[in-house]
């Protein structure tokens, strides 16, 4: 199999692409720091697990600053990068162009699974995967048209959903999924909290299932594969329409549309927030369907803004110098996706330094930085100084394309 069909110099990579994926890294590691240290399950009946006021204001912050923004990042990221390797792959082997990408699918949804049922059960990896398979086969040639038509069904999702919760979820439906949390958060708090690196993978593998596995709880992350689909066609179109490469042309309207945005972003933001905030009675109800739909509305406008404010910086010298320690962070995505994984659950749970159920939003959002600048950062520099690629980019390539690349030229991200 041709290895050149898969591989690019360094050179070749578009900065902007790794800038903006070294800051959904940060992103995504503030908003699953919660999930790291405390369960998933907890808060389902609607009461606060950090009473204290900096902790409820640094959580409200985040939630409307940063939650769903990151991951959202990552997924348009993915739609664009899936346009600028397909496209290269078919140039160079298109024999073979579809059977790479599907293989290379594979290789990041099996990582995806040993990830969510051994070592932590928010992995998003195994979902990408999933939807990647959408760009493959319908959405590959599909019109433009056709991609905005999706994008707008995206969006009204949550309006659908919302009636239909109202019309099914009966109270007896909301005791009973409330009931379901809290003995999912009493084995979480024993098994992560208390318990040895087994006891954490066999519940780990419990969470997964009874996510896949119950049609409540399946509803619920369906959402959440919509939320991936929306910002991964975004994408889509933003590489098909070739603007990633046309930026200092497109200055002008990108500038106008940062404004707008974050102006969208920050209402809808504050809105979802504070419908959340003092409507925490478990069960679906008018008002929180109109906190969904902003929720919806505030991930893509949020997330549009941090990405067009990094591109216009990311236009000037300095800024490029600024931020090339985060890009360089950004050149190992996966490495250093799951080495947050590894360095927060040795910190939290049992088996490791045993902070579960220790470290509120407050000191959380502060170690996310921490971790981030401190240990990831300085790491991505150190370890590109000595290769091209990060370990685990490295490792999906073997895997993907049968034997080590040439040196001098890396795996096609961006």
């Amino acid at each position: 199999m041709n290895q050149s069909a898969a591989s690019l110099p360094v050179a070749q990579r578009i900065p902007v692409l790794d800038i903006v994926r070294g800051f959904a890294l940060l992103g995504i590691l503030i908003m699953n720091m919660p999930g790291f240290g405390t369960s998933f399950f907890a808060e389902a009946d609607g009461s606060h697990l950090w009473p204290g006021a900096v902790d409820r204001w640094a959580e409200n912050l985040r939630d409307m600053l940063f939650s769903g923004k990151f991951n959202s990042m990552f997924s348009l990221l993915f739609g664009i990068g899936f346009t600028i390797q397909f496209t290269r792959m078919e140039e160079r082997d298109p024999a073979h162009a579809t059977a790479l990408y599907l293989r290379r699918l594979v290789v990041l949804g099996l990582i995806g699974l040993l990830h969510v049922c051994v070592f932590w059960s928010g992995d998003v990896l195994h979902i990408y995967a999933l939807l990647g398979l959408l760009l493959v086969f319908p959405l590959r040639h599909a019109s433009r048209r056709t991609i905005v038509s999706l994008i707008v069904l995206c969006l009204a999702y949550p309006v659908v959903s919302g009636v239909l919760r109202l019309l099914v979820v009966t109270p007896d439906v909301t005791a009973m999924l409330v009931q379901r949390a809290k003995e999912f958060e009493a084995s979480n708090n024993a098994a992560y909290g208390h318990g040895s690196f087994w006891d954490a993978t066999v519940e780990h593998v419990r969470e997964f299932g009874y996510i896949y596995g119950n049609r409540w709880t399946l509803w619920g992350y369906a959402g959440f594969y919509v939320q991936m689909a929306l910002t991964m066609l975004l994408g889509l179109l933003v590489g098909r329409e070739g603007w990633v490469r046309r930026i200092p042309e497109l200055l002008p309207p990108i500038r106008r549309l940062t404004g707008w945005a974050l102006a969208l972003g920050l209402v809808c933001g504050a809105a979802f927030t504070l419908v959340f905030e003092f409507n925490r009675t478990p069960g679906p109800s008018a008002i929180k369907m109109l906190g969904g739909l902003c929720y919806w509305v505030s991930r893509p406008a949020m997330m549009i803004f941090y990405v067009l404010v990094i591109v216009q910086l990311a236009q000037r010298p300095a800024w490029q110098a600024r931020f090339a320690p985060i890009a360089a962070a950004g050149r190992m995505p996966l490495t250093n996706y799951l080495m947050q994984t590894l360095i927060c659950t040795t910190l939290f749970n049992g088996w490791g330094f045993g902070l579960w159920g220790r470290v509120g939003p407050a000191a959380g959002l502060a170690l996310a930085f921490v971790i981030y600048f401190a240990v990831q950062v300085p790491c991505s520099l150190w370890w590109l100084r000595r290769h091209e690629r990060g370990p685990m980019e490295q490792l999906w390539s073997r895997l993907t394309y049968g034997r080590a690349p040439r040196a001098g030229v890396a795996v096609a991200s961006s």
